[in-house]
């Protein structure tokens, strides 16, 4: 795991797709460049989606793991 201490902290835990994504990307519009977001999830859909984000925005994924059910996303913008 990072130790790099995310900007932003987005909790999707109980949403299902697609909202984890919309609310990731308007998070993601919001940034500033070099800022981090953290993403939690529960939603395995949400997690693949999120991660095929990043890579379509060319932004950076810091940070993917997952502890009791639930997937973190460090996003680097």
């Amino acid at each position: 795991m990072v130790n790099a201490v995310p900007d932003i902290m987005l909790d999707t835990t109980s949403l299902l797709c697609p909202m984890p994504v919309l609310k990731t990307k308007k998070a993601i519009d919001g940034m500033q460049p070099g800022q981090l977001l953290e993403v939690s999830v529960r939603d395995v859909a949400a997690k693949t989606d999120i991660v095929y984000l990043v890579q379509r925005l060319k932004l950076e994924l810091i940070d993917l793991s997952e502890e009791d059910g639930i997937i973190r996303i460090t996003i680097k913008k």
